[in-house]
């Protein structure tokens, strides 16, 4: 059996926090891989990227490098219109064998519109949900989901990371106003994002 952690996100830019909770989740569950899956056209977010979905996939890339556990998935970069994960994971499994697991990590605040996601049953039978709680932040009522989402309570986990004060919107917001975001982002993705002159 294969335990296979996948952590999504829409990396616009990736920062040092989203690969803190890749490393975290990787300790902590004893993952044998761990999958970075930039999103394509997520349905459900207000805003669409600044960033397109090849220079999101490449900055994702960039700050993962090569260290033989961790991978990077075009999936859902590939499939054109809105991405859904039920169709990414469904997609996922079939490439796996039948005994290894998936533990899909999503933010806390996710968690609050998930009766919205398209089939959520069917996702939460396919695989583990990881919830990312960061130290300081509100934690999620664990009872209060599991009470609506039965299926989730054997394969539910909450991950407390640390926390860093580190967002993509901040990211972006100091490239758009000329100021350094060296450290908060690995140095190849901080030469990606001058060379295509991103968020100005």
């Amino acid at each position: 059996m294969t335990r296979i952690g996948v952590l999504g996100g829409t990396f616009d830019p990736i920062h040092l926090g989203h690969l803190v909770v890749g490393e975290e989740a990787r300790d902590r569950l004893e993952l044998d891989r761990l999958v970075f899956m930039p999103a394509g056209s997520p349905r459900l977010k207000e805003h669409a990227p600044l960033a397109s979905a090849v220079q999101r996939l490449e900055m994702v890339r960039l700050a993962v490098g090569d260290n033989g556990v961790t991978e990077v998935s075009s999936q859902e970069v590939d499939r054109e219109g809105s991405t859904y994960t039920v169709d990414t994971i469904t997609e996922f499994r079939g490439q796996l064998a039948e005994s290894d697991q998936i533990y899909f990590m999503v933010g806390m605040d996710a968690l609050e519109q998930f009766d919205r996601w398209k089939e959520p049953d069917r996702l939460l039978r396919m695989c583990n949900l990881v919830v990312v709680n960061r130290v300081g932040h509100q934690r999620v009522d664990v009872n209060d989901f599991v009470g609506r989402f039965p299926q989730a309570g054997p394969g539910l986990t909450l991950l407390t990371v640390p926390r860093l004060e580190i967002s993509s919107t901040d990211i972006r917001n100091r490239v758009r106003d000329g100021r350094s975001i060296k450290y908060l982002t690995p140095a190849p993705v901080v030469d990606y994002i001058g060379l295509e002159g991103l968020y100005r």
